[in-house]
């Protein structure tokens, strides 16, 4: 494990303007939080690492936005969606669980090559505005969910393959984010649950960067939310597009480079 606290401070401010501005930039358009932050710690340190490093952020990020725009509790959503999508759930737990073993089991490289591929095809899809959608059927759905969960859990890329299919069962779109946010949440329960070794091989100052990093996280995305109104999302978005294509390209080419 790389150890940020021994490192210095230059360091730790790159970190925390990364997640500054990507939770900012959340905020304003809706998207490109965990894949940015994930891309871009990607090129800084070895995958696993950069996975747990951004987990506990994504995770509080997370349960905002589960919280957010009803009074339902967490449980109560839970149980509300659970009910109709419950089987999108679990293979999405079952492959983000598949998912995360590959960080421990598979050359970091291959995962590289991966997570850059589907940053293109996120950033090619977004450019021509076309939603891919999939038939709402069950061997689609268990498809989806388990493809889903598998790359959200190496990669922390889960919505790229899960909304294509959430957009053909569902044209309310608050459901579509509660169930999508049900889904990357039991996906970070995967991730803690295989990764705990590493995760409990922090150092203490790890632990308060982790910290930090998470209340930045909160306090730029509620701070983004607040300017959606006054700026354009569209420009954002295209912005989140134009860095993660940057971040994209530089991840696969280590990938490559591992190779060589």
């Amino acid at each position: 494990m790389t150890n940020i606290a021994g490192n210095d401070s230059t360091q730790m401010l790159v970190l925390t303007l990364i997640f500054a501005l990507a939770s900012l930039l959340h905020g304003i358009s809706g998207l490109g939080a965990t894949l940015v932050t994930t891309t871009a710690l990607a090129s800084m340190y070895p995958l696993p690492y950069a996975i747990v490093l951004v987990i506990f952020p994504s995770l509080v990020v997370n349960v905002m936005t589960w919280l957010a725009g009803g009074e339902r509790t967490i449980w109560q959503n839970f149980i509300y969606y659970g009910r109709r999508y419950w089987l999108l759930a679990l293979t999405s737990l079952l492959g983000s669980i598949l998912g995360a073993k590959l960080l421990l089991w598979v050359d970091s490289a291959y995962i590289l090559l991966l997570l850059a591929a589907v940053i293109t095809f996120y950033v090619v899809s977004s450019l021509l505005g076309k939603q891919i959608r999939l038939p709402d059927t069950k061997p689609m759905l268990i498809a989806v969910g388990f493809g889903a969960g598998v790359i959200g859990g190496s990669t922390n890329a889960m919505s790229t393959i899960l909304m294509m299919y959430l957009l053909s069962a569902s044209d309310d779109k608050n459901t579509i984010a509660k169930v999508g946010n049900m889904c990357y949440f039991l996906g970070k329960v995967a991730q803690i649950i295989v990764l705990r070794e590493p995760i409990m091989a922090l150092s203490s100052g790890e632990w308060q960067l982790i910290a930090l990093l998470s209340v930045i996280s909160i306090v730029t995305l509620l701070v983004g939310i607040r300017l959606r109104r006054y700026l354009p999302q569209a420009r954002f978005r295209q912005l989140i597009l134009l860095i993660l294509v940057v971040l994209g390209i530089r991840v696969g080419w280590q990938g490559v480079m591992a190779f060589l």
